[in-house]
């Protein structure tokens, strides 16, 4: 991990490192402060800290080198005991509760003492000699693995392997062949040269002859000393033809370059791969067809001339038997074409992409000249899992989400979930405690088998068959045990509430009889006092019988909900560098030989909260994240997930750092994934799945800027979350879109700079620099946190394999073992999640997710395009992620009222795209304009909403007559309306009902959440008011079986009293037009088929609205007919005030009947 490092001394201006148990209470300012640097495998020290350098990172004379020293006889790796207290510290710390905060103490509270048996089963150890008699280590390399030199895969020693040379006939004292190689000097010669390539091999599981042959290599005659007695480097180099590695002046021998002139020696150069390979990109941009776009961009042209000849003729021609009713229609037709212009243009530029998962693999993890061992080259990705209230979030599902991250297909060690309980609860500690627990057999089944989704829930529920493509004869053997493990698995988990209810019950009455038993004996000591009933607060305990340092059941003092002490858990230890095989043994009921059995590391966060303080919901628990992952991990890259959204993809981060990694991938800030949802009921009723926002709008803006960030499944890069600038920033003009109509770049003297000086960069302009001077005062004073900044920037850089790719790193650099963890660091992870750390920083203001709004993820993003970053979509061939959504009414309401708000905020803020910067592509401030103006939109619709029914009323209609010229403008504006839609349809890949339903769901949210929202929002910013809508009643479904029972859930709120207005409304006023035509004497049907059509068009869309209150079986809530019976009275009798009814309008009326 970057941020571990070898503590020491520096003088004064830094503490001595403190103990988890002994640090001092005071202010931040105590925070152990530690000097960055690692330990080489021969012993040598190397600082990472910036106190040791001669200059800054930031300065231009300062460069970045590697020395590259090979494994020779005199350069070995340590022998595995030296590492002893490591693995012992590394086990104390995964063993430990780490609690701490703002003016407490840091202590670990050792849950579990024991070592890993398990992973211990499995470590590899010093194998020792067969021979019988002999219990010497058997030849090792220099990573440790057991040298054979004979194929029968018999472990020897040195002095016994001579022995045999020499008194056996050169015989294997196992299977008595003779070895094919025993001298000294042929070994040397002969496969030196492969030595340092064989001592780095890929371990496997054993029966690969190749392999064998390979180790049997890395035995050098250690004899090369010169008179001194050290090592002689230039005879072992001369003997051996060895080279001191990648970056050196002399290459390997096959690394020379052979396309020559003929009789031309061979000159050095790059390795022959590099030569005669062809670069491969890892991504395609796969642009939209010409035969679709060209039409869909010809019909927006139209569409648009069609609008403003149209609106011009509607302002020319009023109608002056109602100019009121043609003024309000003037006025709304006038902002639907400017809202549907603002929602068009970002849409002219569609693409989609592909990724290529081979060459991700060739070039990462496939052996070269500068990865010899083949070993991943991946940077590290931190994953972050945000749940706040077990009750509403259940931990079964945040356990599911869990175990299909533990099941990624993404290197083992190169992977780190973090989950972060804002709520702090023991619930969820224990639920993923045994998520923990069940890892150890759910993933290891996922990799041998390929499940799949590697979701469990999700898994066992699939309606397909299971059996399918399944080769190995013992998978229906590990399936049927691995879903009784899974059953197990979840009564454990749902018992849970129940048995920390009655283990707190039970140690309380203990405490309780404890207390009582010492009061009596007070007063039986001669005290006197009078007899007090004892009053002990109600703790949470844990399963080994001390308090929960988190929320307690019953609240307390420092163990409320906004009221504890930072929490971090180590569920699962980083793991070890190498694959560890499983076997078959007692503890393990499967058979995993041949297996990788390691598990990603897993660390419960719940970070500190105090009363006063502002701890800003779920962009401050991410932030809180952000800090301690970059302490204890520090991956380059960071993927953040809802509770609810899982894995469906198990090689869904491979697809997203496909993109990272590619050539320009420096310059990408996040990678969005589309939102997929399981549970919706068949028809969709409410648009839940919000196809046309996440196939066609993000698609388009996915050929601007990028796609804006929508709360989940979402690749960041770290440092584009620390605010920096992207790289080569004054190389990049923002242009108009990056396809329809692009700038020519502007040639920048920068291109002479060094990389240094342009891959960080943190300021509102291009001119600022980053001064290492400012950053405890951006990221606070963790001097862990600061150091690990620069190595988080070079880690998440792409691969140079290609002179075009600017702003590399070297093939390799990412292969070094991750460090261990040891109190030092989680001490201090525990100080960056305390409530008083980002007090005078610029967390939450230009650092990490934004704070200031309810719909923080659009903001955060925002602010990343703001400064020049870009982002792209990834929709991959199988879902990526898949979550869950509202299929209730109410609920959805809620959850688009939400946005709405958010929106809302937006538009009142600083972050409103009229403000935003030249950086910025000007279709993608339209979108982001966009953003937060389309609530406003309500306004004007729920206006014309009602126009039909007050058209009819009045028996007028907003134009004079029906005449040829409106009918044909209004043609035209459909048919170009529904063409553009099969457009879409076509290049999106959306269904007509998908794209039907959403239409629907814009006006019943347009007329009940966003108009809402807009009161809200208004109401905030002049009146500093804010208004919550909450439920006010319940109904229950009629079957809790049923599996869509919450869609006929009807949850009476204030939102449905606008749509249901305008129902009850056009209903009454149809019925008065037809009444009043058929009786007039002059029948005027032309304004009458004008009223009724529209009324018949909002009465269509508000359709799934009222069929969703009608609940199951028509069974719908008394409150719904009060409200809409008050509300259609108070309107007609509103209306009857505005304009009494005339005796001449009377006496149109034939017979007996008169309209009042």
């Amino acid at each position: 991990m970057a941020s571990k490092g070898i503590l020491k001394n520096n003088g004064s201006s830094r503490m001595p490192p403190q103990g988890a148990g002994s640090k001092s209470p005071t202010a931040p300012t105590s925070a152990p402060t530690v000097v960055f640097g690692r330990r080489t495998d021969s012993g040598r020290f190397i600082s990472y800290s910036r106190d040791d350098l001669d200059s800054e990172i930031s300065s231009v004379d300062f460069q970045d080198y590697h020395v590259h020293i090979p494994m020779t006889p005199d350069n070995q790796p340590m022998d595995d005991d030296d590492d002893g207290a490591a693995r012992a510290e590394e086990r104390y710390v995964c063993g430990s509760l780490f609690t701490g905060g703002f003016n407490s103490v840091t202590r670990a509270h050792v849950m579990d003492n024991k070592p890993d048996d398990a992973a211990a089963g499995h470590r590899k150890g010093p194998s020792a000699c067969m021979v019988d008699g002999c219990d010497a280590r058997s030849m090792r390399d220099a990573r440790g693995d057991d040298v054979l030199p004979c194929e029968c895969d018999f472990r020897i020693c040195v002095d016994c392997f001579t022995d045999a040379v020499k008194d056996g006939g050169g015989a294997c004292p196992g299977c008595k062949e003779p070895y094919k190689n025993t001298e000294w000097e042929d070994l040397a010669a002969a496969g030196a040269a492969e030595a340092t390539r064989a001592l780095s091999l890929p371990h496997g599981p054993a029966g690969t002859n190749g392999h064998k042959m390979e180790r049997r290599l890395s035995l050098v005659k250690q004899t090369n000393v010169n008179q001194s007695g050290e090592f002689d480097h230039n005879r072992w180099l001369f003997e051996t033809k060895g080279t001191y590695g990648y970056g050196n002046a002399i290459w390997p021998q096959d690394g020379t370059d052979d396309d020559t002139d003929c009789g031309a020696p061979a000159r050095p150069g790059h390795p022959k791969e590099l030569l005669t390979k062809p670069w491969r990109p890892l991504t395609r941009k796969l642009r939209i067809p010409a035969a679709v776009i060209s039409p869909y961009r010809l019909l927006v042209l139209i569409r648009l001339v069609a609008l403003a000849f149209f609106l011009m003729w509607r302002i020319k021609h009023q109608n002056e038997d109602a100019i009121w009713l043609w003024g309000m229609s003037i006025v709304c037709e006038l902002w639907f074409a400017f809202s549907w212009v603002l929602d068009q243009l970002p849409k002219l530029c569609p693409i989609n992409r592909a990724t290529d998962l081979s060459v991700l693999k060739e070039k990462f993890e496939m052996p070269t000249p500068n990865n010899p061992t083949g070993k991943s080259d991946l940077p590290g990705i931190d994953i972050f899992v945000s749940t706040a209230d077990p009750e509403k979030e259940p931990v079964l599902v945040t356990a599911n989400t869990i175990l299909s991250i533990l099941a990624a297909d993404y290197p083992v060690e190169k992977l780190a979930c973090y989950l972060s309980d804002d709520g702090g609860a023991l619930l969820t500690f224990e639920a993923m405690a045994e998520a923990a627990s069940f890892a150890n057999l759910w993933v290891p089944f996922c990799r041998k088998h390929d499940i799949e989704p590697r979701n469990p829930d999700s898994y066992f529920n699939l309606k397909r068959d299971p059996f399918k493509n399944k080769v190995k004869p013992d998978f229906v053997k590990d399936r049927r045990r691995i879903k009784r493990e899974y059953d197990e698995f979840k009564v454990r988990v749902n018992g849970l509430p129940d048995a920390i209810r009655r283990r707190s019950d039970a140690y309380h009455a203990r405490e309780e009889i404890q207390a009582m038993n010492l009061q009596r004996e007070k007063m039986k000591g001669g005290g006197g006092e009078p007899f007090e009933p004892v009053k002990i607060p109600k703790a949470t305990w844990m399963a080994d019988g001390t308090h929960w340092p988190g929320t307690w059941l019953q609240p307390s003092q420092d163990h409320a909900r906004g009221d504890h002490a930072g929490i971090i858990q180590v569920m699962l230890k980083p793991p070890s560098d190498m694959p560890m095989y499983g076997n078959i043994n007692e503890k393990t009921p499967l058979d995993f030989a041949g297996v990788d059995t390691r598990l990603p590391m897993l660390v419960y966060v719940s970070r500190e909260k105090r009363p006063g303080y502002d701890h800003n919901k779920k962009a401050g628990a991410m932030n809180a994240l952000v800090r301690a992952s970059a302490i204890m991990s520090n991956g380059p890259f960071i993927l953040n997930l809802d509770c609810d959204h899982y894995i469906y993809n198990s090689k869904a981060l491979r697809e997203g750092m496909c993109f990272m990694m590619d050539r320009g991938g420096d310059r990408l800030c996040y990678v969005q994934f589309p939102q997929r949802f399981e549970g919706i009921d068949p028809s969709d009723r409410y648009a839940n799945h919000n196809t046309v926002f996440f196939d066609v709008n993000m698609r388009a803006l996915d050929g601007l800027q990028g796609p804006v960030y929508v709360g989940t499944g979402c690749l960041f890069r770290r440092i584009a979350l620390y605010g920096f600038d992207p790289p080569r920033s004054k190389d990049h003009s923002p242009g108009f879109c990056s396809c329809c109509l692009p700038r020519r770049r502007k040639a920048s003297a920068s291109n002479a700079n060094p990389e240094e000086t342009m891959a960080l960069r943190m300021g509102d302009f291009d001119g600022d620099s980053m001064n290492l001077a400012t950053f405890p005062k951006k990221f606070g004073n963790s001097n862990f946190l600061i150091d690990s900044i620069p190595v988080a920037e070079f880690q998440g850089r792409p691969l140079a394999d290609h002179p075009s790719v600017k702003n590399g790193r070297p093939p390799g650099a990412l292969t070094i073992p991750r460090e261990m963890l040891d109190a030092s660091i989680v001490a201090e992870a525990i100080s960056v999640i305390s409530c008083w750390y980002e007090e005078k920083t610029e967390w939450g203001i230009r650092v990490g997710w934004i704070y200031g709004s309810v719909t923080e993820d659009v903001v955060t993003g925002y602010r990343m395009h703001n400064r020049g970053w870009k982002s792209v979509y990834c929709v991959t061939q199988r879902d990526a992620f898949r979550g869950t959504a509202p299929i209730n009414l109410t609920d959805r309401l809620h959850q688009v009222l939400r946005w709405a708000t958010g929106s809302v905020e937006i538009f009142f803020s600083r972050n409103n795209a009229l403000f935003a910067s030249s950086k910025m592509k000007v279709l993608q401030r339209i979108a982001y304009l966009n953003v937060g103006i389309y609530p406003f939109t309500s306004i004007f619709l729920i206006v014309y909403c009602f126009l039909p029914a007050l058209s009819l009323f009045s028996g007028q209609f907003i134009v004079q007559t029906l005449n040829v010229t409106f009918l044909t403008y209004l043609l035209i504006i459909t048919i170009t309306l529904c063409l553009l839609a099969m457009l879409e349809i076509k290049w999106s890949g959306i269904a007509l009902e998908e794209w039907w339903r959403n239409e629907q769901f814009w006006l019943i949210g347009g007329t009940s959440a966003h108009l809402a929202a807009v009161l809200q929002g208004l109401l905030k910013v002049i009146a500093g008011i804010e208004i919550s809508f909450t439920l006010t009643s319940k109904q229950v479904g009629d079957d809790v079986d049923d599996e869509f029972a919450e869609l006929y859930i009807v949850k009476w709120t204030s939102l449905m009293i606008p749509p249901l207005t305008i129902i009850m409304i056009n209903l009454v006023a149809i019925a008065v037009g037809f009444s009043r035509t058929i009786y007039s004497t002059i029948p005027q049907w032309s304004k009458l088929l004008g009223g009724v059509f529209f009324s018949f068009w909002v009465l269509a869309h508000l359709y799934p609205f009222a069929k969703g209150l009608m609940g199951r079986r028509g069974r719908t809530p008394t409150i719904v007919y009060v409200w809409s019976g008050l509300v259609s009275i108070t309107i007609s009798l509103l209306w009857i005030a505005i304009k009494p009814p005339s005796q001449a309008a009377n006496s149109q009326f034939g017979g007996s009947f008169s309209f009042p």
